[in-house]
């Protein structure tokens, strides 16, 4: 088998993901990356010695790629996914697919104009307690999903999202939205629905109030991130612009009737995501999110607390979320390869997007209840028979 090659535009703190991409032999090979960043492009020479490293992306397009893997900021994907599609190579593109929904639409027209192939990084779509979750879900254990739970504490959010351009809205709209687009799409799937309408509220209760401030640029996020740091009120050497909200929450009400909210804390102790899935014949909740970690079913009548009617334990690795970023790459190499089905769905992750932005919207507003904008039929139709022109 020829390996397929590979190009990477932006190798920061997904640059791992490039690397499980590197399979030289087995079917794939990063030829090319393109940063604009020194400090990037010299790390990309110590992971990559083989290939050229640019700051030049129309350098980078004519290496005669099979796919171009996009990992840089979230304000600019559609910068590069668009003339990447336009060229005809195949994008990979990290999530969330894009910072507002104007940008998301424009991808996927890209992809349906040019016939090139598109894939979102969703990799929580591999990872073995959602997989876990959606499987039980699917057996019919809990009968109609009515609604979909999430709690997701931030302990590392200090040091993941406020020490770089995360922080600013400018480039990352919010957390809801850069964050939370895992969480939604993961609400969606298992539920089997989109949000119609989204109402939220939210508040910058903890960082905006520290002063240490510096700008971090050539560094990343490896260079300060330790669990001594704590509590969050000591936080040093935090990006000069925070204006993102640090804890939110979102009731959506999805297109087939189910329910959800989504809760997001990024000063917690902590660090992990609850799911509570309520069906009309049970429900099912997970306690830890990692591999040996439970899936509880109810699906008795009980009297008060009472012991899980059946216990499920998380498999899979302790790399990569779990396995999942391997399982997810495999999967998009497939795809460029065969044009296989995927788990993944540009669909679902605009509409993730969608939900996101508008939940941000009414966070800022005034939390009333707003409308999400639906895909047009076209591209549903599209995306729906798996990119393959009708």
């Amino acid at each position: 088998m020829t390996d397929l090659r590979i190009g990477v535009i932006g190798y920061g703190n997904r640059g791992e993901i490039a690397r499980e991409a590197h399979r030289p032999g087995r079917g794939a090979a990063v030829v090319g990356i393109c940063d604009r960043d020194d400090g990037a492009r010299a790390r990309a020479r110590e992971d990559f010695a083989d290939a050229l490293v640019t700051g030049s992306f129309d350098e980078l397009l004519s290496l005669g790629l099979d796919a171009v893997m996009v990992l840089t900021p979230d304000d600019r994907h559609a910068d590069v996914a668009i003339p990447a599609l336009e060229a005809g190579v195949a994008v990979f593109c990290e999530k969330p697919l894009a910072t507002s929904i104007e940008d998301c639409d424009r991808i996927l027209e890209a992809a349906r104009r040019t016939g090139s192939r598109l894939y979102v990084g969703h990799n929580m779509r591999h990872m073995p307690v959602i997989t876990l979750m959606r499987r039980l879900i699917l057996e019919g254990r809990i009968g109609e999903v009515k609604a979909v739970w999430c709690r997701h504490f931030v302990g590392n959010g200090g040091d993941y999202y406020f020490k770089d351009w995360h922080a600013d809205r400018s480039k990352s709209l919010g957390l809801l939205l850069q964050k939370g687009a895992h969480d939604i799409d993961v609400i969606h799937w298992l539920a089997g629905g989109y949000s119609s309408r989204v109402q939220a509220m939210g508040a910058l209760a903890v960082y905006g109030a520290l002063t240490d401030r510096r700008d971090r640029s050539g560094e990343r996020m490896q260079d300060w991130f330790s669990l001594e740091n704590w509590p969050p009120s000591s936080a040093e050497g935090l990006n000069p612009v925070i204006d993102v909200e640090d804890i939110s929450q979102v009731n959506l009400a999805l297109d087939n009737g189910a329910l959800a909210s989504y809760q997001q804390c990024h000063f917690t102790p902590d660090y992990w995501r609850n799911y509570t899935v309520i069906g009309s014949e049970g429900r099912i909740e997970n306690f830890g999110d990692t591999a040996g970690s439970e899936v509880r079913l109810w699906n008795r009548r009980h009297e008060g607390a009472a012991p899980a009617d059946e216990t499920f334990i998380v498999d899979g690795g302790i790399e990569g979320h779990g396995g999942a970023d391997a399982l997810m790459i495999s999967e998009f190499l497939d795809f460029v390869r065969d044009g296989e089905d995927t788990l993944t769905s540009p669909v679902a992750a605009r509409n993730a997007v969608a939900a996101g932005v508008t939940a941000t919207a009414s966070l800022r507003g005034d939390g009333r209840t707003l409308p999400v904008p639906a895909l047009n039929d076209d591209l549903m139709s599209y995306f729906a028979s798996g990119q393959r022109p009708r």
